[in-house]
């Protein structure tokens, strides 16, 4: 419905008209379909009715539903402006996921107050139960005469609406608070209530009023005030004369197009031709083999192939324009087809996709039989060679155009034309006609769907419109164009703008189509022309037309209606079938639903390329006998009337007891039969949980984890969490007023020193490898052994602190506070030998410091540790074992003691001593009080403190987390302490390695234990719950839930920054609490003792400890460290019993199927034994290996599903294997490579990506030896054979039979089972491909000299995904035959020779960027230096320009938009594939050009210069590994 409303409701103010509130106040007290013509106002009133029913019923929806995608845009638009609540939209357009979002639909819920969709968005969502009927207060239906049938407004009635108890009238107009399941209230809007041309049916109970539960209705007290709005068009009508049929026109290009037609044969068609190759393959016992017979037998009767209907179609069409608009028109119609249609069918083009190669080539045969004569743009050409029927067009329409200019209107018109084909061949003649040219700016409207999938021979006239629907419609609102030639989709639906004059072409087909068009003339002087050939009966039908709509105007006019409608109004009858209804959601399966639920359920698997996943039907009795395609005559004789049967097929990713079902043979009709077994299916699919509880697939998104990520997304990936646990804190609130904790620190060979701390300090021996690296001592080991506790009260602690604070002041001292000694660990010398002359000498200094020092003061300073070193010198002899010095700045600047200088300086040293201490007013060097061992100790301390901090961290880990009994427990720390450092701690060793590692043992885990939880669920499920399981999200979650956050090592030792931790610094553990995200619901100020950190960190640190798992203990512990995160999944068994219980399941399957065999024993395919051989491994089940060379087309019936099951586990095991491989990967020296994480990946990558697997798979062959007898003849001896077998001769005489040894190439691709003709065809070609290109992909591979990974080689390959497929089920069916064996699955990648690839990456070190990748990463490094650059375009910019032209594509890379010469590559045009491929030939290309690898730029130096350049690194950092004394000049 297009209608002009009031301007005032445009705008969005509320002002109405009389009738129009007549019209609302009648829709308030009860439900109404407004009968009103185009141009009343219609909208106007359901924008009313909506609003009082927002105010009123505040918790419940207003739905506003209309038939098309572009009047629900329309109607939206009408709504939003003149409602202040809040307004959406839904439709096929705009949410093609309708399906199956079930946020859509909570958003709909809470957000919006109106919704406006079409009727099966709604329809769809109630079945769903996404939407319950009770949470609407009120639908209206627009263009409600559609309300018929099967349309979706009247399903909607009748599945959802009357089931409902009715509304309490009593409460109509009470606004509510509470929500009451009850029927909402029904408005309908329709200018043409007949549906039909039926009076009496249309008031009956079959017809709109019952079916929406409405009374139409129409003004009555203000008809006099409608009658001013309305503008009814004077009616017209022009005759014109009918074509002789005994002096037809003659159309030469029809004639030669007819010519060629009538002598096709439908044997010659290549769809025929593949139906009978197919059949000839299949077993006459087969489903498949009684499936396709039919299909060939339906195809041959109807000759429905794509060439032969096209065709047929194009001749009929071409005949209709010959007998309706001319000559002229019908040879220009004939000559444009073939024109575009030729243009389609050259193998280079690609102007209709959905058009097959060898549908295109066997078109192209006929269509160059056929002679075109060009058309003639003669003016006296076009005007001899039109119909009388256009001459009386063009006649009306001049005088409709005069008329108008002397009324002094524009004149604007609207042409209604039944035919497509027409409306093209009658604007070509409008534009270019002598006497229309100049006065008619002509435009067309079709509304022909734009998909490129659709496959019909004249959707090439698509390519005729040079401009879309709605360019031509903005012209003819702006005037550029004055005419409109268009098919029905401009009767309804379409905002046209009111015409002064609408012309009827053909004859409407019914009265709405009638009432419809003519409501398009509705300016206040319109005409609306009928045109009517002399003699027909239609101008008889448009009176019959007229007199209806007296009468049905008159019926619904009459009051006594009234009160007969209140008196019968009663429930409709539900129909006899029940539906199935899931009571926690309400979702409804019905039999209408089930075949495009069913359709849906096999549509959303994930699609292979080259098979499409849908239910496949079999009626019972078939509709030809079997063979019938083959029969001499064709005719049959009797037609079978029912019952019918259906039987439903689905596709094999699903197990043999859910793929196929049987209805009984009771059904009356085809169509019945089909939707019970469909109904059926569906029900067993949700029974067996394969289906959620809104009975839809299971490809939403899990609830928990959808929250999870809208929480994590507005902290735009960070959470807020606690600090960092503090090591040197006390275990327990409890003790943080307690004792110390007392052990022996050894460093090496140092003497040992006793430390303090405050939390119970671990026991570490050589077995716990805590080494530092001192540059003169060399590796020292760090030992610690608890000894005990001390009282806090203990008078001993004062004397401690001070020589703790003696030791670090020593070194750090200028960043220490002398007073405040209250530190969180402390450091004493037990008084043992090597300290007793240092203990003597700082004893004396501290007796005579005032005597002797003129510097020193009674109150205690850093200067009390130090003596001059004259004065030491002379009191204690000038001894050696001095530590250090001090030169004579304040800052105490540490020097390393060399020895004493006895000889006088000469007069440039002297020089050069004074130039240095010029500055200094008093130069006085002096001796820190330390023994060269507590030297070393002040040194070593930093270091040794962050290693037993590390320590501390991870054993309170331990003991938290994973609690004693734990088996994870057992992780040492050499392991955990990496796993739990971030990379911002700048520790040597981080979690990176660990975490790449745990990701794939993470995801081969999880793959094993839904693949036996979930034995019926297909692989595109089983991906989407793994994905769910290992996401980021979800590993925070479980980050966070456990608190290991606080574990997490981020702090970092910068050695010129360190300084002792105080008691006064250290964190509570009462404090060590997580703000948690998800609790994060209002804005808190930001604790003191928490930080934001990135949710990917805490994700990494999951998967890291994973693999510190798998490094200390094998899988096994990988498992029980994934099993203690949990991760959503329901249940968590070992991996030896996950793979039983798959073995278990196949067995079963298997077992089943053999028991159903009719033969005793069962054959396995002859490809098995084979592949066995190939791949060097017998299988003990050869049922898997079976399942493994399965593709999705095989109808063959071997008891198995498809392969994608076993190759979801193939691939991530596939995966391990190679990870596993590099993380443990050594070089030609032996030597661990230790691969980055980056490095790993892009080696990884080079190894397990699809077109290295396909590579090896088309590799992959085995020469079978036969024996063949040959005749030859008699004259032939023995001797003779030896040497001269090849060049012997057949003789036709006497013969002899020789039985001789000839070789056959069996290729493991050929071994793939499947039942596709396009899998065939991309086998032979891919495979030509591979043959041009397998020697450069050697040559590369086993290059000596800086060997290239063959990345651009691989891909000219193009071949398909199932090459690769094959090689990861292959490899899963080993790993579970042979029962989880890594070893075993090992030995078949050598023998498929996949390991050796992987082998020779790591030893020959192949460079495997890509050179995408490489090109890019350059780029980064690359600063720009154009001073009109854009300033924030900081590096250059890489792009890849793709230009089609002529079949071929080319590709040049663009360097900040400037083609870089010489980069161009082309080849011809064969889809993606080709694209892909000239643009990595493109990138390698540049890369030569560029020299990037005669530079030896690799992956390393270009990820390092991708950072901004760091400003000069003014901080050292000291590690566990080689602490740094970076203050010292030694």
């Amino acid at each position: 419905m297009a209608e002009n409303d009031p301007p005032s409701a445009q705008h969005g103010s509320i002002e109405t008209r009389g009738y129009q509130q007549e019209m609302l106040e009648e829709s308030l007290r009860r439900n109404i379909i407004i009968a009103m013509d185009t141009g009343s106002g219609k909208t106007h009133i359901a924008v009313l009715r909506i609003k009082h029913e927002t105010e009123r019923e505040t918790r419940k929806l207003s739905w506003f539903l209309a038939p098309t995608v572009a009047l629900c845009e329309q109607q939206y638009n009408v709504i939003k402006s003149a409602l202040h609540v809040s307004v959406g939209q839904i439709t096929g357009a705009l949410a093609p996921d309708q399906w199956k979002d079930t946020n859509l639909w909570k958003a709909v819920l809470n957000t919006h107050q109106v919704m406006v969709s079409t009727p099966q968005i709604l329809l769809d969502a109630l079945r769903h139960g996404y939407i319950i009927m009770g949470d609407i207060g009120l639908i209206v239906f627009d263009e409600a005469h559609h309300a018929v049938n099967d349309d979706p407004y009247n399903r909607i009635m009748q599945e959802f609406y009357h089931p409902l108890p009715a509304r309490d009238r009593s409460l109509a107009n009470v606004m509510s608070r509470q929500r009451r399941l009850e029927r909402p209230m029904i408005m309908g809007l329709t200018a043409s209530p007949i549906f039909g041309g039926n009076v009496d049916k249309s008031f009956q109970s079959v017809m709109i009023e019952t079916n929406l539960d409405c009374k139409i209705v129409s003004p009555r007290a203000s008809r006099a005030e409608l009658k001013k709005f309305v503008h009814r068009p004077a009616f017209r009508h022009v005759m014109y004369n009918s074509t002789d049929s005994m002096n037809f026109p003659f159309s030469t290009n029809l004639a030669s197009l007819e010519s060629v037609v009538e002598h096709l044969e439908i044997g010659n068609d290549p769809y025929i031709k593949s139906l009978r190759n197919q059949l000839s393959r299949l077993d006459p016992h087969t489903a498949e083999y009684r499936r396709i017979d039919q299909q060939l037998s339906k195809t041959m009767a109807s000759q429905g192939t794509f060439t032969h209907k096209g065709l047929r179609d194009f001749v009929l069409s071409a005949r209709e324009i010959l007998r309706e608009v001319g000559v002229w028109a019908a040879d220009w119609y004939v000559a444009e087809v073939l024109q575009q249609a030729k243009k389609a069918s050259q193998s280079s083009e690609h102007v209709m996709p959905s058009w097959q190669s060898q549908e295109k080539a066997y078109l192209l045969g006929i269509i160059n039989q056929i002679m075109i004569t060009p058309v003639s743009y003669n003016t006296d050409d076009i005007i001899d060679d039109q119909s009388d029927k256009v001459t009386a067009l063009i006649e009306c329409l001049l005088g409709e155009k005069e008329d108008a200019e002397k009324e002094n209107e524009r004149f604007s018109g609207l042409i209604f034309v039944q035919r497509r084909d027409v409306v093209l061949a009658l604007t070509e003649l409008l534009k270019h006609h002598p006497v229309t040219k100049s006065e008619f700016e002509v435009g067309s409207l079709l509304g022909a769907s734009d998909n490129s999938q659709r496959h019909a021979f004249l959707d090439i006239t698509r390519k005729f419109l040079k401009r879309s629907q709605d360019e031509t419609l903005t012209d003819f609102k702006l005037g550029d164009k004055n005419l409109i030639i268009s098919t029905a989709v401009a009767e309804e639906g379409i905002d046209v703008q009111a015409c002064g004059c609408v012309i009827r072409w053909d004859h409407p087909p019914n009265m709405a189509s009638w009432a419809q068009s003519r409501g398009r003339a509705r300016k206040k002087r319109s005409t609306f022309v009928m045109m009517f050939e002399t003699g027909s009966v239609d101008q008889g039908n448009v009176l019959k037309w007229e007199k209806l709509e007296e009468e049905m105007v008159a019926r619904y006019m009459n009051p006594s209606r009234d009160l007969a409608m209140e008196e019968n109004e009663h429930d409709a009858d539900n129909e006899d079938f029940p539906p199935f209804r899931v009571e926690s959601t309400g979702a409804l399966l019905t039999l209408q639903s089930a075949i495009p639920h069913l359709n849906h359920f096999c549509a959303v698997m994930p699609h292979r390329g080259h098979f499409v996943y849908q239910p496949l039907y079999d009626l019972d009795p078939p509709d030809y006998p079997i063979g019938w395609h083959s029969f001499n005559n064709h005719h049959t004789s009797s037609t079978y009337a029912g019952p019918w049967a259906s039987t439903v097929t689905l596709p094999r990713v699903l197990p043999q007891d859910l793929r196929v079902f049987r209805t009984p043979q009771i059904y009356a009709t085809k169509v019945s039969a089909h939707r019970h077994a469909a109904f059926e299916t569906y029900k067993v699919l949700y029974q067996k949980g394969l289906l959620n509880e809104n009975l839809l697939p299971l490809v939403d998104e899990d609830p928990e984890i959808e929250e999870l990520s809208k929480a994590i997304e507005k902290r735009t990936g960070m959470a807020s969490v606690s600090l960092q646990m503090d090591p040197w804190g006390p275990d327990m609130p409890e003790e943080e007023h307690g004792g110390w904790f007392v052990s022996r620190l050894m460093v090496g060979s140092l003497p040992p020193i006793q430390m303090l701390t405050r939390r119970r300090p671990p026991l570490l021996t050589l077995a716990d490898e805590l080494k530092l690296y001192h540059p003169s001592l060399q590796t020292l080991d760090i030992l610690l052994e608890p000894l005990g506790k001390l009282s806090a009260s203990d008078d001993r602690l004062m004397e401690v602190r001070e020589y703790t604070r003696m030791l670090f002041w020593s070194i750090n001292g200028s960043r220490m506070k002398w007073d405040d000694t209250d530190f969180a660990y402390l450091f004493f010398n037990p008084s043992e030998t090597s300290f007793t002359q240092w203990n003597a000498r700082r004893a004396w200094w501290k007796h005579n410091r005032t005597d002797v020092d003129s510097t020193a003061s009674t109150v205690r300073s850093p200067i009390d540790f130090t003596i001059p070193a004259l004065t030491f010198g002379e009191i204690f002899h000038y001894p050696s074992d001095i530590g250090m010095v001090y030169n004579g700045s304040s800052s105490f600047k540490p020097y390393e003691f060399v020895q004493w200088k006895w000889d006088s300086l000469n007069e440039e040293e002297e020089a050069t001593l004074l130039e240095r201490y010029a500055r200094f007013e008093d130069v006085q060097i002096r001796i820190p009080l330390l023994s060269q061992s507590e030297t070393n100790h002040a040194f070593l301390l930093p270091s040794v403190l962050r290693a037993l901090a590390l320590n501390l961290t991870v054993d309170s880990l331990r003991t938290n987390l994973f609690t004693q009994s734990s088996i994870l427990s057992t992780i040492p720390n050499s392991f955990l302490i990496p796993a739990m450092c971030a990379p911002v701690s700048q520790e040597p060793k981080n979690y990176q390695r660990y975490e790449t590692l745990g990701d794939t043992v993470l995801k081969l885990v999880v793959a094993l234990q839904l693949l036996a939880e979930y034995p019926l669920w297909p692989e595109g499920y089983l991906t989407k719950r793994k994905d769910h399981s290992v996401s980021n999200v979800m590993l925070a979650k479980e980050n966070v839930s456990r608190e290991l956050y606080q574990w997490i090592i981020r702090d970092r030792l910068v050695g010129k920054k360190w300084k002792p931790l105080y008691l006064s610094q250290t964190i509570p553990p009462k404090e060590q609490i997580l703000d948690a995200p998800e609790q994060d619901k209002k804005k808190k100020k930001k604790g003191k003792h928490s930080e934001q950190l990135s949710t990917k960190v805490l994700a990494d640190v999951v998967e890291s400890l994973i693999g510190a798992a798998y490094v200390h203990g094998g899988l096994s512990l990988g498992y029980e460290c994934a099993r203690f995160f949990k991760l959503n999944l329901e249940s968590w068994l070992p991996i030896p019993d996950r793979i039983i219980s798959v073995l278990m399941r196949a067995d079963m399957m298997h077992a089943s199927f053999t028991s159903t065999s009719p033969s005793e024993e069962i054959q396995f395919p002859l490809q098995l034994s084979n592949v066995e051989k190939i791949i060097g491994y017998t299988f003990l089940r050869p049922a898997l290996l079976l399942e493994a060379l399965t593709h999705p087309s095989c109808q063959e019936d071997h008891g198995t599903i498809s392969y994608e099951r076993m190759e979801f586990l193939g691939d991530a095991v596939l995966d391990m294997i190679v990870t596993d491989y590099l993380f443990y990967a050594t070089g030609k020296n032996g030597k661990a490579k230790e691969y980055s994480p980056g490095h790993m990946f892009l080696r990884k990558s080079a190894t397990v990506n699809a077109h290295i697997l396909a590579f090896v798979c088309l590799k992959l062959k085995l020469e079978v030896k036969a024996q063949m007898p040959k005749a030859y003849a008699l004259n032939d001896n023995a001797e003779d054979q030896e040497g001269t077998s090849s060049k012997r001769k057949r003789y036709r005489g006497a013969q002899k039979i020789v039985l001789e040894e000839e070789q056959h190439t069996v290729h493991l691709f050929k071994c793939l089972l499947h039942s596709s003709t396009r899998i065939l065809d991309d086998q032979d070609l891919t495979y030509k491909r591979f043959l041009k290109f397998e020697a450069e992909i050697i040559r590369e591979l086993e290059k000596n000299e800086r060997p290239i990974f063959p990345w651009a080689a691989l891909t000219r390959i193009q071949a398909p995904k199932f090459f690769s497929d094959m090689i990861e089920s292959i490899l899963g069916a080993v790993y579970l035959d042979s029962e989880g064996n890594m070893d075993v699955v090992r030995e078949v990648m050598l023998s498929l020779g996949l390991y050796q690839i992987l082998e020779r990456i790591v030893k020959e070190d192949l460079d495997v960027l890509h050179p995408v990748s490489r090109l890019s990463m350059w780029a980064a490094t690359q600063t720009v230096t154009d001073p009109d650059a854009d300033p924030e375009a900081i590096h250059k910019k890489i792009k890849y320009d793709f230009k089609k032209e002529k079949g071929r594509i080319s590709c040049a890379v663009l360097v900040d938009g400037v083609e870089l010469e010489g980069s161009m590559v082309d080849d011809v045009y064969g889809g993606k594939a080709t694209q892909e491929e000239v643009r990595l030939a493109a990138a390698e290309r540049a890369i030569q050009i560029l020299r990037l690898r005669d530079v030896g730029v690799e992956y390393e130096s270009l990820k390092k210069k991708r950072k901004p350049k760091a400003k000069k690194q003014k901080e050292g950092k000291t590690s566990t590994e080689a602490p740094k004394f970076d203050d010292v000049d030694r």
